[in-house]
């Protein structure tokens, strides 16, 4: 039996409100699929608009076996590009990040504009046509000052997740924003778990002393379908919207995307050790008032994140392997907030490295324990971790879907 109708099998046969098979979190095919039916096909966040503010900023990121580079042009928009020379295929920019006014590959110096056309490419002969040879491009999307990609020949339409997410981004004017601080750590377990272990706080009160001093342990407060059930939730919504600020819970009808602006705990205002503001300058000018808890932002498969009063986080989840994951967490404060002043590094990053460090641990150990001949899949608490049911249901039927679609089956690699 091919690979394809193995897996469509068990995803149809999977039981409700249980985890997933073990093949999924640990098969190197398994993973390829998963790689080949969401990763190459969606949206997927990859940094903010702030991180190349200037002409000829960019960063260079990793997908699977795509190299992609996000550059910022002279007209100020920003693109991205397959990071490939149209020659014979050297990465053109080799760095993470940089500014250059022309994109140089290192190999023969083949030149390309910040728009991707090739304008240099010496002895290539009197038929060498330029215009046909330039970077291949990526579909890019910028939103709220968040950078989304799409690897996909014929992208999915951007503008629902545009509709839904937009409206709360804008208020914190995130694309002019700067970056207080970047870290990125290897989890050694399936991208899935990752999300898994995110989608509840079931685990906080005994893996994170740290977060809980602000972030609630109540199932309502990881963004869930039933949070307007909570009067203090319903209150908080209420006190927000009339600032002018959307916050009630919204998410796609497919499941994917989400965005709920949460109370934290009592009179807590950030992530910090003792909740008072981790920056003393507002993110943002046009948001008038204090305690406006956390706006949670999720998009399966690359991001969550955390919008407060005086900075946010991004999570960004990439894949390596089928049990390796890099999340890249980023803290951004007002783009005038000057650290040693207005904020000091250790203060506003404490709380999420350490949470992070728990969760990497976490992570390992549940792909340690599923590695086992012993393991099979276990139930979900109906009460704490209903975001791990929706994250896994969306996951299968997404597959279930784009399988059933795809008619040419892959082969068990033996």
């Amino acid at each position: 039996m091919d690979l394809h109708s193995t897996v469509l099998r068990q995803l149809k046969n999977r039981r409700d409100g249980y985890s997933l098979e073990q093949p999924f979190y640990i098969d190197k095919d398994y993973f390829k699929l998963d790689m080949e039916l969401i990763w190459y096909r969606d949206w997927l966040f990859m940094g903010h608009d702030c991180e190349i503010p200037k002409a000829g900023n960019y960063f260079t990121v990793q997908v699977g076996d795509y190299p992609v580079v996000v550059v910022r042009g002279r007209d100020g928009l920003i693109r991205a590009f397959h990071n490939t020379c149209r020659h014979r295929g050297h990465r053109v920019c080799t760095q993470e990040r940089g500014a250059s006014a022309k994109l140089v590959c290192p190999y023969h110096q083949w030149t390309y504009d910040l728009d991707g056309s090739l304008v240099f490419a010496r002895q290539m002969g009197e038929d060498f046509d330029k215009s046909q040879h330039g970077m291949k491009p990526v579909a890019c999307e910028s939103v709220g000052g968040y950078i989304f990609i799409c690897l996909a020949d014929q992208p999915l339409d951007f503008a629902p997740v545009r509709a839904t997410i937009e409206p709360f981004m804008l208020p914190h004017h995130l694309k002019d924003a700067k970056i207080a601080h970047r870290n990125t750590i290897i989890e050694k377990g399936n991208w899935k778990l990752v999300w898994e272990n995110n989608r509840e706080c079931y685990h906080c009160a005994g893996n994170h002393p740290e977060l809980c001093r602000t972030y609630p342990e109540a199932p309502s407060a990881t963004g869930v379908q039933g949070a307007g059930d909570d009067p203090v939730i319903t209150e908080h919504w209420q006190r927000c919207e009339a600032a002018g600020l959307p916050s009630t819970f919204t998410m796609h009808e497919s499941g994917q995307f989400r965005v709920a602006r949460m109370p934290l705990i009592q009179d807590a205002e950030s992530y910090t050790m003792d909740g008072k503001r981790a920056v003393k300058r507002p993110l943002s000018d046009d948001v008038k008032i204090s305690h406006i808890g956390t706006m949670l932002l999720f998009h399966y498969p690359t991001t969550w994140n955390h919008i407060l009063g005086d900075h946010a986080i991004s999570f960004r989840v990439l894949p390596i392997s089928a049990e390796e994951t890099a999340v890249t967490t980023t803290w951004l404060v007002h783009k005038d907030a000057v650290e040693g002043v207005d904020y000091n590094l250790h203060d506003l990053t404490h709380v999420w490295n350490m949470t992070n460090d728990q969760d990497r641990s976490i992570v390992e150990e549940n792909a340690f324990g599923i590695r086992s001949p012993a393991y099979e899949p276990g139930p979900y608490s109906p009460d704490h971790e209903g975001g791990v049911m929706q994250f896994v249901e969306w996951y299968a039927n997404f597959m279930t879907d784009r399988l059933q679609g795809d008619k040419a089956p892959l082969s068990v690699v033996a």
